[in-house]
């Protein structure tokens, strides 16, 4: 990849969106809408520079489409085994993995990438 490739953000949906008690389980594709759409809108905090956000979503949240500045990929099977994938396929790119998922965690900063908490792309609050 170019070095002057945007850094790369995979964005977790199931494990964000589960981070705050909301009642998110009632409408889980409607909960990746919701953060999808804030994504688009604030980017990723601290990061000032040009990204580009992969949000992978799974089971019933599948089918969110993608829209400006969001990228919405359907995990096949296990969303962490497609997110691996993703920084995989990103070498020598700069990848930010948002999830608190502690096995997720390790196999993608074994991969390269850097890791950063729910909290990175949730509101407070």
């Amino acid at each position: 990849m170019e070095d002057n490739a945007p850094l790369l953000v995979i964005v977790d949906a199931a494990n964000v969106v589960g981070s705050v008690p909301d009642g998110w389980w009632r409408d889980r594709r409607g909960a990746a809408e919701r953060l999808r759409d804030r994504l688009a809108a604030d980017g990723v905090p601290g990061h000032a520079g040009p990204v580009e956000i992969v949000l992978v979503v799974e089971g019933a949240a599948r089918g969110v489409a993608s829209v400006p500045g969001v990228r919405v990929e359907d995990a096949p099977g296990s969303g962490d085994d497609h997110m691996v994938d993703l920084v995989g396929r990103a070498r020598g790119r700069d990848v930010l993995v948002v999830t608190a998922d502690r096995e997720l965690r390790r196999r993608v900063t074994e991969s390269g990438a850097e890791v950063a908490g729910p909290r990175t792309v949730r509101p407070k609050g």
